[in-house]
């Protein structure tokens, strides 16, 4: 993936007047209809307010929850219009669907610079299988397509692929820069290259494994799955959450990484509990004296001190997942001392350094340095697939041009 082979709002030329239909990432949280956490859609400002600013008729594109291809009420869209509003800082406008000769029309008539938000594309039973007859009818509500949820990349859908091939297409200003810093980290990065690779099970992230072996240098493995790797290099690692079954794997993507000059780091010093929950007695103990009835919970001291002298030898970082499990005290100690220590790196410009998933962005925010990370990705299931080196259909569609 080269970040030159897309168009950006740059390409795009006179719009005012034009209807842009905008694939916007609405899928936020809500509690009693209102959103808890609006980083998504902070996120569609640069793009929708230039749009608009430039005179264009935006129109909002996304899809909230799964509503299995048929309108339910509780999945419209509507309810996140107010949240959008505030803060846009601006009027929002809401029409009750996504496709269609009655809507097109309706489209045509909105003024110029007016920003409005179109009913849930999952009511529509064919936006998941990209069916080419909803295409056509979603693309008659617009003159333009450009899509800015990098997060919703990962799906071959209607509204992320099918409008790509139907209208002229552009990547939006929040696409523009995850794709950037996704090439810079990833795709041509700077060497030495570190990745940190957390959660809980090896299972879920095998693929990344294999793919981040053969392009860092150093491969930093944290959380459930550290221990996975631990036993399979026969460390008792007592009852710790532990995937036993994938030994053979774990040693496999061990051996791959000697092959590929990857230097794997596994903790050497843990801090484990006999339950757990916050704040439980603890012990910060060598990795070959955890007890039977112990279990690891996160990356001790020393470690986190040789891996924060790893981090200052590199010039660019990927992260994804936490090192321990750091929701529940104290056993967020490691992930936050790391991720201070990346952020310091990055803002002394020592560091290039990239973020993504839910719980790593969870993390960060939770040890104060999201903001200092070169770039953070809101994007879950669509970073993990970058990660694993997968085409995303969404970005994909984009360069086609």
């Amino acid at each position: 993936m080269s970040g030159n082979n897309f168009k950006t709002l740059d390409d795009i030329g006179e719009i005012t007047s034009r209807r842009v239909l905008v694939r916007v990432d609405l899928n936020v949280p809500m509690a009693d209809g209102v959103v808890t956490d609006d980083t998504r859609l902070r996120a569609l400002i640069p793009t929708v307010t230039e749009l608009a600013d430039k005179g264009a008729k935006v129109l909002l594109l996304a899809h909230f929850g799964r509503p299995k291809g048929e309108p339910r009420p509780a999945f419209s869209l509507e309810q996140v219009v107010p949240a959008l509003a505030r803060i846009l800082g601006r009027e929002v406008t809401f029409l009750p669907d996504s496709a269609g000769q009655i809507m097109a029309e309706k489209t045509l008539k909105l003024p110029n610079g007016s920003i409005c938000v179109l009913e849930n594309t999952r009511f529509h039973p064919g936006e998941e299988s990209n069916d080419s007859a909803l295409v056509e009818q979603m693309a008659k509500l617009g003159d333009i397509y450009v899509n800015d949820a990098f997060s919703a990349a990962h799906r071959a859908h209607a509204s992320t692929v099918g409008l790509a091939h139907a209208l002229p297409c552009y990547a939006g200003r929040s696409m523009e820069r995850e794709l950037t810093a996704l090439d810079k980290a990833l795709g041509n990065p700077e060497h030495p290259v570190a990745a940190v690779v957390g959660g809980a099970k090896v299972s879920s992230k095998l693929d990344v494994l294999q793919q981040m072996v053969e392009k860092v240098d150093h491969l930093i493995i944290g959380g459930g799955m550290a221990n996975t790797f631990l036993a399979a290099r026969g460390v008792n690692v007592g009852k710790s959450l532990c995937e036993h079954e994938l030994a053979d794997t774990a040693n496999d993507i061990l051996a791959a990484a000697d092959r590929a000059d990857c230097t794997v780091h596994l903790p050497y010093d843990v801090v484990v509990a006999k339950e757990f929950r916050a704040n439980p007695p603890t012990r910060t103990v060598n990795v070959h004296e955890v007890a039977d009835d112990e279990m690891i919970l996160d990356i001790g001291p020393a470690a986190v001190e040789a891996l924060s002298d790893v981090l200052k030898t590199c010039k660019t970082l990927v992260w994804n997942g936490p090192l321990g499990a750091f929701e529940t005290p104290p056993f967020d100690s490691a992930t936050v001392a790391l991720a201070r220590t990346a952020a310091a790196l990055t803002k002394e410009g020592q560091l290039l350094s990239v973020a993504g998933g839910g719980d790593t962005v969870a993390a960060l925010n939770h040890a104060g340095v999201a903001d200092d990370f070169s770039f953070v990705s809101t994007a879950g299931g669509a970073f993990l697939e970058w990660m694993e080196g997968k085409p995303l259909p969404g970005v994909e569609a984009l360069n086609q041009k």
